[in-house]
């Protein structure tokens, strides 16, 4: 949300701060900040220049133009406008000389988008003003980012007037009111309202103007529009976001000529009933959407777009001006299941005064008398509303204010701030005041003595509360072993070089295809927050399949990792138990799984790790990870599997541990990634979990020495070495206290269609150190019972 610091100064009499302090006060006291960004800076030394002269640059579109700029004199300019002309009056900004096409440019001639007055880079802007005046109506701005999040439980700062409220409070100044009620006609309206339901729209009021010229807005709405992110469109449009960013108040226009009959009405629209949009959509309706209409149909979905079929245009002559106020959820859900967010749904979202819809009406008579001469009002305000009783008050003790603030503050203060505030404040008893909300503060937001407290310790200052612990018992939570564990995993994976990852639970139809799964088997989202969003993921493999193509256009390699859930469905009455990705069943250990009697999804926690490089031409990577499996489940093996249709056809295993299978190793399919090798391992953390022993076996250092020795077996291309290591372990005997791969070699020296694999084992007694000739005896029985097994030895 942008706030112009020009427009907050109109509304805060004697406003001297300047806006990178204002900026920390708003963020420490009502906001918070996000940061200042200058709009318009060229307006600040920028004035009006009449062009003396125009001379072609031969060879380029550029011209050289001379001109009057008052204050700067007489300049030389290079300017490749097309409407760089003798006689025209544009803006002149003194940004320095350089050499262009040869010539000395002193300065430049700027756009309207250059100056930040407006989108158009066409041309030089032309101006109606005196050599050497500022430009009209049009200043240097900051402007004040305020992060959304912040303010969705204020729906009254989603306007300048309501941050000016703050800013008057915070520096005890003055608050100016833009809108004039008085203006108000009190004739019988020119066109009736009728709500169907005053629970989804609350407040409707309407006011009809003739004899409306529809022009350009002057260039100071358009500047101050501009700079806080708004299109300008046209002196009717860009009034009613004029209002909107002024006072928080939505509002549209329809042009008269266009509507059907001379009653506005706002119901649920009609099953199946059409509308054309604004944008040039054209949208299906139901009656969870709230319609305006006339006695045709749809003319504006209320609360988030106004109709083609109505909209202002050149030729409209007539206005009917919507100020409405609606129900925030149902605004909502419509904004949502259409999938379109404007800046007027979401200001009602946030729940709006009803009070503020004839504020905005009044306004919008005072700007248009201004931005379309000789506009007429037509009869009086059109107002239908629900009546909305006030808000009990607030009984308000100050010395439980002062104890639950956590500081002494004087009544006079408590008093003071309240009422900067728009709260009214009475005593009908000492030391207790009695707070009335005012309407702008009593939609979901002020209702409790509590939210009093906020009030006065926000604006008093949090840093002048002295921090003092609570003087409550402190005891340990309980214990939560599938945290616990999970910390320890992601620790482990950290420390082999993984980095974290943090995916959506959402999927796309396409990217559950591109894995073999049927997008029926997923939980759908109702209203998902885009159309690839739309499927609740059963595995957590497009995501990080998504991370390795978008990291591989930057990074030659990289290792990532994702602990997350995967989310299945259950049946309604009967939860499934997990399963995971290799058939073994999962006892339920965390009420993240469906419950019986349940149709609540089961959640299934899962480790996925990739290891990519954009050279490797071999298998290193699916060696590395199986490595760091091993650092999670000492002793785990990889089991070759068949390959699933996105799994390397020859490069795919299944994770055994302790007899269970808890996992999948494999390398993606080429056709999965563009370049390079990636490889997976993907566990299922709640079964590990459950085959981790609590208890810890105390095995003491071994007093003998050991002996070691290597051997390299010579088998097939295709033999898988961990078959080897096991018929190698095999004939080790009893004294063979580890076996470990060292290296494989295919070549010349072992043959075609045949490779070396090198173990080297450690052998030793935990009773006495074992004899050369031990040693030798075990390394002798090892060689025969292989070449018994037809496999050849290099010793």
């Amino acid at each position: 949300m942008k706030f112009s610091y020009n427009w907050i100064r109109e509304m805060v009499e004697d406003l001297a701060m300047a806006p990178g302090p204002l900026e920390k006060l708003i963020t420490m006291k009502s906001a918070e900040c996000e940061g200042i960004e200058a709009a318009g800076a060229l307006l600040e030394r920028a004035c009006a220049a009449r062009v003396l002269s125009v001379e072609p640059i031969p060879d380029t579109h550029n011209v050289k133009a001379v001109v009057d700029a008052g204050r700067y004199g007489e300049r030389t300019v290079v300017c490749g406008a097309p409407n760089c002309r003798a006689g025209v009056i544009t803006a002149y900004a003194p940004v320095g000389k350089k050499i262009v096409h040869g010539i000395e440019s002193d300065g430049m001639l700027a756009s309207a988008a250059e100056l930040g007055i407006n989108r158009d880079h066409s041309g030089i802007i032309e101006l109606d003003s005196q050599v050497g005046a500022p430009v009209a109506g049009c200043l240097a701005d900051s402007v004040i980012e305020i992060d959304n999040k912040s303010i969705t439980h204020r729906p009254d700062l989603w306007g300048h007037h309501g941050m000016a409220r703050e800013v008057a409070a915070i520096l005890g100044l003055k608050l100016k009111e833009p809108a004039k009620l008085r203006l108000l006609p009190e004739e019988p309206p020119a066109i009736q309202v009728q709500i169907e339901d005053l629970n989804l729209c609350p407040r409707y009021s309407a006011l009809v103007f003739e004899n409306v010229t529809v022009q350009p807005s002057p260039i100071w709405l358009e500047c101050r529009l501009t700079a806080i992110g708004l299109n300008p469109i046209n002196n009717i449009v860009d009034m009613t976001n004029y209002v909107m960013a002024e006072l928080a108040q939505p509002m549209h226009a329809f042009d008269a000529d266009l509507l059907n009959g001379d009653t506005i009405f706002i119901r649920p629209a009609v099953p199946g009933e059409h509308f054309r949009a604004l944008n040039g959509e054209e949208y299906t309706l139901d009656r969870s959407n709230l319609a305006i209409a006339d006695a045709a149909g749809a003319i504006a979905l209320a609360g988030v777009i106004g109709g083609l079929d109505t909209a202002i245009s050149a030729k409209t002559t007539r206005v009917v001006l919507e100020s409405a106020n609606f129900q925030a959820a149902s605004i909502r859900k419509t904004s949502s299941a259409i999938k379109l967010r404007t800046d007027a749904s979401m200001r009602f979202e946030k729940a709006q005064d009803p009070a503020n819809t004839i504020r905005g009406l009044a306004r919008a008579i005072e700007l248009l008398q201004e931005l379309s001469p000789g506009i007429r009002v037509v009869g009086g305000v059109a107002d239908q509303k629900r009546e909305i009783p006030a808000p009990p008050p607030i009984e308000l003790p100050l010395p439980w204010l002062e104890r639950k603030l956590g500081r002494a503050i004087g009544p006079g203060e408590v008093r003071r701030i309240l009422e900067s505030l728009e709260f009214g404040v009475t005593e009908p008893r000492p030391a207790v005041f009695s707070v009335s909300v005012p309407s702008l503060r009593a939609t979901k937001d002020i209702s409790v003595k509590d939210d009093l407290v906020e009030e006065v310790g926000r604006m008093v200052g949090y840093d002048s509360i002295t921090p003092q612990a609570p003087l409550l018992p402190a005891s340990v939570p309980p214990g939560n072993p599938e945290r616990k564990f999970q910390h320890e995993v992601r620790g482990i994976f950290v420390d082999q070089g993984f980095t974290e990852v943090y995916n959506y639970s959402f999927l796309s139809e396409e990217s559950v295809r591109a894995f073999g799964l049927d997008p029926a088997d997923h939980v759908r989202v109702t209203n998902p927050i885009a159309s690839d969003q739309a499927l609740m993921r059963t595995s957590l493999l497009p995501g990080i399949w998504r991370n390795i193509l978008e990291n591989a256009k930057h990074r030659e390699a990289f290792r990532l990792f994702e602990i997350g859930m995967e989310i299945h469905r259950s049946e309604v009455g009967q939860a499934v138990p997990p399963v995971s990705e290799v058939g073994q069943a999962v006892p339920p250990a965390s009420p993240a799984c469906g419950r019986p009697g349940s149709d609540l999804p089961a959640e299934i926690p899962h480790l996925v790790a990739t290891l990519y490089d954009r050279q490797s031409d071999d298998a290193a990577g699916l060696f590395e990870l199986k490595r760091a499996a091993e650092c999670l489940m000492p002793g785990a093996q990889a089991v070759p599997a068949e390959a699933t249709p996105y799994e390397h056809p020859a490069r795919s295993a299944v994770i055994v541990w302790k007899g269970q299978s808890v996992g999948r190793l494999f390398e993606l399919h080429p056709r999965m990634v563009e370049t390079g090798r990636a490889a997976i391992l993907d566990l299922e953390l709640r079964l590990i979990q459950s085959l981790v022993r609590a208890d810890t076996k105390y095995t003491p250092i071994r007093r003998y020495p050991s002996a070691a020795f290597d051997l390299s077996v010579v088998a097939a291309q295709r033999e898988y070495a961990g078959n080897l290591e096991s018929a190698v372990a095999s004939f080790a005997g009893p004294l063979l206290e580890s076996i470990q791969f060292l290296r494989q070699y295919s070549g010349p020296q072992v043959g075609e269609g045949k490779k070396s694999v090198s173990f080297r084992l450690t052998v030793g007694s935990p009773e006495r150190t074992l004899a050369s000739e031990e040693v030798s005896e075990i390394r002798a029985r090892i060689i025969e019972g292989m070449r018994g097994l037809g496999y050849e030895l290099r010793v």
